[in-house]
């Protein structure tokens, strides 16, 4: 059994892995400023604002993984990449993962490049997809003592395609993945299975993947 902590943890890629890690025997800690509208049943609740990371940080202690699930929109929009920077700055030099969930924009559209991001991307999402990238370069940057891992949900993921739990996904590296129509896209619940895969079995450390069908 892990102790998983996700930041975040009643948004809706939060919640997907809480419920996902709970079924799975972990124990898990949801942190979030919000109160859990549907919590889930054997997971704990913090209600907390990752940007008090003192406040939390006892939390992190003992525990596998960190998951940041945190979207940089409203009032996170200029705070979430520091946020991440200081939760990473706490964690390194120790045993905990951290796992952080970026958007499709990063992602590559074909090997070596261009990104989704350069190809023309809706403007109401452009300020979002650009900390993602700019999260991904961070982690990118750290040194040895920081266990991360990145992962790049599909074009289409988010409660307005909220699918079902199928149990299956595809790894698709830098390159954003897409089914026989081009159709990118990933449940909720799915996408959930990839992280804790990743968790359990740690086959990308230092480094970035795309998920989708």
């Amino acid at each position: 059994m892990a102790r998983i902590v996700v930041l975040g943890g009643t948004g809706y890629a939060g919640r997907h892995i809480v419920a996902e890690a709970v079924s799975r025997g972990h124990a898990v800690i949801a942190v979030s400023r919000s109160e859990p509208s549907d919590p889930v049943a054997g997971a704990a609740y913090v209600q907390r604002s990752a940007l008090d990371l003192d406040e939390i940080a006892e939390t992190f202690e003992g525990a596998d993984a960190v998951v940041w699930a945190l979207s940089a929109r409203g009032d996170m929009e200029d705070k979430a990449l520091d946020a991440l920077q200081k939760v990473a700055a706490r964690i390194t030099g120790t045993d905990t993962r951290l796992g952080v969930i970026g958007g499709a924009g990063g992602s590559l559209v074909a090997p070596g490049g261009p990104r989704l991001f350069d190809q023309g991307f809706p403007e109401e999402y452009e300020a979002e997809a650009q900390v993602g990238i700019d999260s991904l370069a961070f982690l990118s940057s750290t040194d040895a003592g920081l266990d991360w891992f990145f992962v790049h949900p599909a074009e289409q993921f988010g409660p307005w395609a909220e699918g079902e739990r199928t149990g299956h996904y595809r790894d698709g590296g830098d390159v954003i993945v897409r089914d026989a129509d081009g159709k990118s896209s990933i449940s909720g619940a799915d996408f959930a299975v990839a992280m804790l895969d990743e968790i359990e079995q740690g086959n990308h450390h230092h480094e970035r993947f795309t998920v989708g069908y």
